[in-house]
């Protein structure tokens, strides 16, 4: 069975953001890149499910749609423990297209289980993976926050409303990843790292396929009100604060 992880390029959440072209473009100057986070959870389960022998996981492939300025990016995801990469040479404009780019990946390549983040945690769209499987015609699974093989099967654990469910699904699938799937993300070992420079990494053209949407611009939010300070022996300010300004009482 083979595993493929659909990884996304983002800036490190520490990053502190601006924009230029008049609030329409985001300023990658100085801007340090990561593996989405939640990505990156699912290429750690996908690596322990791969090391049990009993799995019968040959392969896990790390999926990309971005330029070339990404690739330091696929490298560490190679570097953790993926078997090799594909990027498809294109702007990921938006979840359309990079769900369409993914899906013709796919048309060309057999996978029996695709693992996709909830959501990046830049644009936070929660769109790719559905619009994904919709591409496809494969079944998918939400909330996803564990996967496991058994007899050749995979299990999935759900979050619902009010407690856990566990479904089994037929292969090929997509799942849908949140927090829970892996406890910590892998750190990439210095093994590793040499070892991703000789992994495979194939570049496939785009598709011909148009955005669903365009940025208009972005919008920073305001700034946080200044702290005011009470002292302790006045209770009444406070009170007065909390009904007035807050109107949280």
């Amino acid at each position: 069975m083979k595993i493929l992880v659909c990884i996304s390029n983002v800036p490190d959440t520490t990053t502190k953001v601006r924009f230029v072209d008049d609030y329409k473009k985001l300023d990658i100057t100085g801007i340090q890149w990561v593996i989405n986070p939640w990505d990156e959870l699912s290429l750690t389960r996908a690596l322990e499910l791969k090391e049990d022998p009993s799995n019968n996981i040959q392969t896990v492939t790390v999926a990309h749609v971005g330029l070339v300025s990404a690739e330091p990016t696929i490298r560490k995801a190679l570097a953790i423990g993926a078997d090799d990469a594909i990027r498809i040479n294109a702007e990921p404009s938006d979840s359309f297209f990079v769900a369409a780019q993914l899906a013709q990946v796919l048309n060309t390549e057999s996978y029996d289980l695709i693992l996709c983040g909830i959501e990046s945690s830049d644009f936070n769209g929660s769109s790719v993976g559905g619009m994904l499987a919709e591409f496809l015609g494969y079944p998918s699974v939400s909330s996803v926050s564990g996967v496991k093989v058994e007899n050749g099967q995979f299990f999935i654990n759900r979050e619902i409303d009010g407690g856990k469910e566990i479904v089994s699904i037929t292969t090929p699938a997509v799942a849908i990843v949140q927090k829970g799937i892996a406890k910590e993300p892998r750190i990439a070992a210095m093994r590793g790292i040499m070892m991703a420079r000789t992994k495979p990494l194939k570049v496939l053209e785009p598709t011909a396929m148009e955005s669903l949407t365009e940025v208009v611009g972005y919008e920073m939010p305001k700034p946080r009100a200044a702290c005011k300070f009470v002292d302790s022996e006045n209770p009444r300010q406070l009170i007065e604060l909390l009904q007035n300004e807050a109107k949280i009482i």
